[in-house]
């Protein structure tokens, strides 16, 4: 779709680019200010997780539609070592990282819609929605 927006994660000042450009389309869309950094929190989140396990990917962020309503999708792709086992990265108080793991599964949470698919050794792909209410 010609109206999606790329961008390119390789380093931190790229999840702030992200972060933002995920608000302002948001904002476009017609989303409130809460629910504009609620995208963009999640957004942050799986920028970083891109940094820090595939070391670069892509977020996209594609206007979406149903019969309903409208909102957003965000897809963060990456070709890095993939997720050996989706059930722990999904469960409270995991990390790899040492961090809170709050990741995934706050991101679930924030948004209307979850889909993760991850092969080892080919990369992990994260689909997400957000739909007006």
């Amino acid at each position: 779709m010609s109206d999606d927006i790329h961008v390119a994660i390789r380093s931190d000042i790229d999840i702030v680019t992200a972060r933002h450009q995920g608000r302002t389309l948001a904002a476009q869309i017609g989303f409130t200010a809460t629910d504009a950094t609620l995208i963009a929190t999640a957004i942050s989140e799986l920028a970083r997780n891109i940094v820090l396990y595939a070391k670069q990917g892509e977020i996209i962020l594609r206007r979406i539609e149903n019969l309903h309503t409208r909102g957003m999708m965000i897809v963060a792709d990456d070709s890095g070592p993939g997720i050996s086992n989706i059930q722990n990265v999904m469960r409270d108080g995991y990390s790899t990282s040492g961090g809170l793991g709050l990741g995934l599964p706050g991101v679930k949470r924030l948004m209307d819609e979850f889909g993760i698919d991850s092969q080892l050794g080919t990369g992990t792909t994260i689909t997400i929605k957000k739909w007006l209410r």
